[in-house]
């Protein structure tokens, strides 16, 4: 109970210390604090779901894109959150759903992206996109990111996406390596809806893709569709570290 902050444990990682831990805590906590970097950060939503719950991410060496604090800013995380008013951010997220091979319909949750790409062989995949209901483009690539905000700094960036301040209200849809070079990536507003779908009845196999898990075939004639979740992730940020301050450390940029 030091500075006032009553710690549990979840119940996996607490048989990794022999400790009591719980099953289910977002109705007994009020905050949620993920050790590891981005990537843990990414598995502790993907594991509790949508949440109103704050999430403090620490990360175990140099400061992350999403996380609050490193391993060494321990004691100014806990002096902030024991104020009783943390700073808090929203990020975007995204609502997908798609028909996999088998035929289950599934839906899921990304604060990265949703990928479709291309599966076992080398070949290049077709994919037809859709905004609103209007074809977009039929494009032959590696296959097609739809990221957030957030996750434009993620896998779209490394296909060559543009970077998106994470309060932008836009999604941005990325072709990876297409065979066209006019091919380039859009941005859209939030409120659309994105239809992904298998075209010109190629053979190749399709896999879907979810933050960088999930990985799945989808069915030929599934349509992924992609929307605004309506909650957003609610994460710890300490003062005096803001999203450009990381982005400049990340990327060594030289600004002030």
């Amino acid at each position: 109970m030091k500075k006032g902050i009553e710690v549990v444990l979840e119940e996996e990682t607490a048989k990794l210390v022999h400790e009591e831990g719980l099953a289910d805590f977002s109705d007994q906590c009020d905050l949620v604090i993920s050790l590891g970097g981005d990537g843990t950060l990414l598995e502790t939503l993907h594991r509790i779901g949508p949440t109103d719950l704050p999430i403090a991410g620490v990360n175990i060496g140099t400061l992350g894109f999403l996380t609050a604090c490193t391993d060494n800013e321990i004691d100014s995380l806990s002096d902030h959150l024991a104020s009783g008013e943390p700073n808090i951010v929203e990020r975007s997220m995204l609502q997908v759903e798609m028909i996999e091979e088998s035929g289950n319909p599934r839906q899921f949750l990304a604060l990265n992206e949703v990928v479709l790409m291309r599966g076992e062989t080398g070949r290049l995949v077709s994919l037809e996109a859709r905004v609103d209901g209007e074809i977009l483009n039929h494009y032959r690539a590696d296959g097609l990111i739809v990221a957030t905000p957030t996750g434009s700094t993620a896998y779209s960036m490394a296909a060559g996406g543009p970077l998106l301040g994470p309060h932008a209200g836009v999604f941005v849809i990325t072709p990876i390596c297409p065979h066209s070079m006019s091919n380039r990536s859009l941005v859209v507003g939030d409120n659309s809806i994105i239809e992904l779908s298998p075209c010109g009845g190629g053979k190749e196999p399709i896999l879907f893709s979810v933050d960088g898990r999930d990985i799945l075939r989808i069915a030929k004639d599934s349509v992924v569709r992609v929307s605004c979740h309506p909650q957003t992730l609610r994460l710890v940020r300490l003062p005096g570290h803001s999203f450009y301050e990381t982005l400049r450390k990340k990327l060594h940029w030289h600004g002030g």
